[in-house]
C-alpha cells in the first residue's frame, strides 16, 4: 500500500520499518528531517505532502495539539476515502472531534494507540486499542498485525484512547509496586536480581517487573518510554477522571512520583528512572 507516516520518534521510527519491512512504500514526514530520512524511505517535506494521494496515513507525535495540528494541515490534501490512523496517545475528546470533522469531508479516521514501548514497536508485538468506524478498523487490521500482536477493537472513536489510558493507570500503578519492592527487598539485605527471580513468576510478576525491574536493580535508565510522555498521559487521565466525576488516589501518588523523576533529571529518562525518585525520598530518616 501506498502510505503516508507522519512523527519518526523513538515510537515512531521502528513502527514505521516495521510496515517497509511487510513491503509497503512510505513517505514519510518528521519535524527534524535527519529522523525520517533514517528510515530510508521518501522524505515530505511537509505533513500535507506526504499524507497527499496515500490510502492511509498514519499519525505518530507527542500531544493532544500536535495531532490537532497536523489533521488540520493534511485535511486541505485529503481525498474522499482516504483512512487517517492516529496512533499517539492523547485526549479522547479531541479524537472525538477530529473523527467527526474529517467523516464530515468523507474521510475515515481511527484512533489507535500502543502499549509496549520501544522493544515492542521494534518487535513488531505491540498492544493497539482501536476507536472509530468498525469497517475502517477491518480495512487497517493487515497494517495493525504488522506492528503489534494483540490488536483490539474498542468502539466508536475516542474509545481507543480511552482504553490506553485505562492501561496507563495500570502501568504506573504497577511500575510503583515494583519499584517499591526492589527498594523494600536491597534495603533488607538481599540481592534484587535473585528477588526478581524468586517473585517475578509468582503472583507478584507483571511486565514491569520483568522487564523494568532488572534496569532498576541496574540503574539502567535509558529511555524505552520517556518520563515526559508518562507524565503527558497521566495528565490526560486526571483531566478525563475529572470530567468523569472520579477520584483515582494511585493516580494522584503516580503524578507525584514522575513529577518527583522529572525534578530530578529524568524527563528524558525511561519511565523505570522512578525507582531513583523514590530511592532519594522514602528513606525516613
Amino acid at each position: 500500500m501506498e502510505i503516508a507516516w507522519i512523527g519518526t520518534g523513538i515510537m515512531g521510527a521502528p513502527m514505521a520499518r516495521r510496515l517497509i519491512g511487510a513491503g509497503h512504500h512510505l513517505r514519510v514526514f518528521n519535524r527534524s528531517p535527519q529522523r525520517a530520512r533514517a528510515l530510508g524511505a521518501d522524505v515530505a517535506a511537509d505533513a500535507a505532502e506526504a499524507a497527499r494521494d496515500a490510502e492511509v496515513v498514519f499519525i505518530m507525535v507527542p500531544d493532544t495539539p500536535d495531532v490537532e495540528s497536523v489533521a488540520a494541515k493534511i485535511e486541505p490534501a485529503l481525498s474522499a476515502g482516504q483512512l487517517v490512523i492516529d496512533m499517539s496517545t492523547i485526549a479522547p475528546e479531541a479524537e472525538r472531534r477530529i473523527a467527526a470533522q474529517l467523516a464530515s469531508k468523507r474521510f475515515e479516521y481511527l484512533d489507535a494507540p500502543v502499549s509496549g514501548g520501544e522493544p515492542g514497536a521494534i518487535e513488531g508485538t505491540l498492544t493497539i486499542m482501536v476507536g472509530g468506524n468498525e469497517a475502517a478498523f477491518i480495512r487497517a487490521l493487515p497494517l495493525f498485525e504488522a506492528m503489534g500482536k494483540r490488536v483490539t477493537y474498542m468502539g466508536p472513536a475516542g474509545a481507543g484512547q480511552m482504553t490506553k489510558l485505562a492501561n496507563q493507570v495500570a502501568v504506573a500503578v504497577t511500575l510503583e509496586a515494583a519499584a517499591e519492592a526492589l527498594l523494600f527487598a536491597q534495603k533488607g539485605g538481599l540481592d534484587a536480581s535473585r528477588v526478581l527471580e524468586a517473585i517475578g513468576a509468582g503472583a507478584a510478576g507483571s511486565w514491569q517487573l520483568n522487564n523494568l525491574g532488572p534496569k532498576i536493580v541496574a540503574h539502567d535508565y535509558r529511555p524505552g518510554f520517556f518520563v515526559k510522555l508518562i507524565r503527558k498521559d497521566l495528565r490526560l487521565i486526571t483531566e478525563a477522571a475529572q470530567q468523569a466525576g472520579l477520584a483515582l488516589p494511585g493516580l494522584a501518588m503516580m503524578t507525584s512520583m514522575f513529577n518527583a523523576a522529572s525534578a530530578l533529571g529524568h524527563d528524558l529518562d525511561g519511565t523505570q528512572a522512578v525507582a531513583d525518585a523514590l530511592d532519594r525520598i522514602a528513606v525516613l530518616k
